[in-house]
């Protein structure tokens, strides 16, 4: 089962996330801020690490690069999730090193469709 690392620092979208990906068969863990997403992507080695970009300790873009900069988990594939959808902000994840970047609010299937298709592409 591919594991998920999901960073998100507010509680009910990280539990509708977390219930989500859990319900499709994926193991997921936690955080709370970027600097937890970043700390656990780098412990738990996950399949996927996924983030909001506006965070408190660290953003998403920031715990992107920190993770891309990592040889030792640059090759985990990393999504942003955020209700920040200006062409701006996208270009800055993309930027970052994300893979994709998805808009808030979501349906949960189009999430787990977009995660499989991502795991796939990385052959998980």
């Amino acid at each position: 089962m591919p594991k998920i690392v999901i960073a998100e620092d507010e509680p009910d979208i990280r539990d509708l996330i977390a219930f989500t990906l859990r319900f499709a068969g994926f193991e997921v863990v936690a955080g709370s801020n970027g600097q937890e997403g970043y700390d656990l992507t780098k412990s738990e080695h996950p399949d996927l690490a996924m983030f909001d970009v506006r965070m408190p300790k660290m953003t998403g873009y920031e715990a992107c690069k920190k993770i891309k900069a990592d040889p030792e988990i640059s090759h985990i594939p990393v999504i942003f999730l955020s209700a920040k959808g200006q062409e701006n902000e996208i270009e800055q994840g993309i930027a970052a090193g994300a893979d994709e970047y998805l808009l808030k609010p979501f349906a949960p299937d189009q999430l787990t469709e977009r995660i499989k298709a991502i795991l796939a592409k990385y052959g998980k």
